[in-house]
């Protein structure tokens, strides 16, 4: 499974945006682009530009490669309704950020890593993949060997301790090792600071 293993905080940096917890008192101590020669740039990006950074950001936020993304931007633009507000439906709607919204990962890496390594199941069968689409109804459980583990073990700090799970789609009970889907991410529940009409003019270049 291909994926950006390139460093959080430096694409925090780059984005201008905290991608990671950790990434926060970083940018706190070394703000601005990462690069030798990175003050030499014009202090005000054209119009290209700030669509870019807009949609390499998002793409960052949620862990997606560009290909990955474009075609999600396709699906949405086919879909009724505005299509900014579908592609981050979509995006809320992966399994690996519905598990980091539920608050069982830290991260939405760390989200990915769980899914990859087999640690849930989906309606009663094992998974692996963090892309899949979870949709009403869905029930996400952690499987009975994993949870045995050091790490779900110790569910309910992680839970409390986890930034991501102030949504109201999702249902979540550490007890249980379990997540229900029980609607649709409204619009408001997407990450903050997200102008997803950049993204739109971008692609539609």
């Amino acid at each position: 499974m291909a994926r950006d293993k390139s460093p959080i905080v430096k694409q925090s940096r780059r984005e201008g945006y905290a991608l990671h917890r950790k990434a926060h008192k970083i940018m706190a101590r070394k703000s601005g682009i990462p690069g030798q020669h990175a003050h030499d740039r014009s202090s005000k990006p054209s119009l290209y530009l700030t669509q870019l950074r807009e949609k390499q950001k998002v793409r960052r936020i949620y862990g997606l490669l560009e290909k990955q993304f474009a075609n999600l931007m396709k699906e949405a633009e086919r879909m009724n309704g505005m299509s900014g507000e579908n592609l981050l439906q979509l995006l809320e709607r992966r399994l690996d950020n519905a598990v980091y919204r539920a608050g069982f990962a830290a991260s939405r890496r760390q989200a990915r890593q769980l899914i990859s390594h087999g640690h849930f199941t989906l309606n009663g069968r094992r998974v692996d993949i963090p892309s899949i689409r979870v949709k009403a109804g869905d029930q996400i459980i952690v499987r009975p060997s994993s949870s045995k583990t050091a790490y779900f073990a110790a569910l309910d700090e992680i839970v409390r301790d986890a930034s991501g799970s102030a949504v109201g789609w999702l249902k979540a009970d550490p007890k249980k090792m379990s997540i229900e889907i029980i609607g649709l991410p409204a619009r408001e529940e997407a990450e903050p600071d997200i102008n997803e009409q950049l993204i739109v003019e971008y692609y539609s270049r």
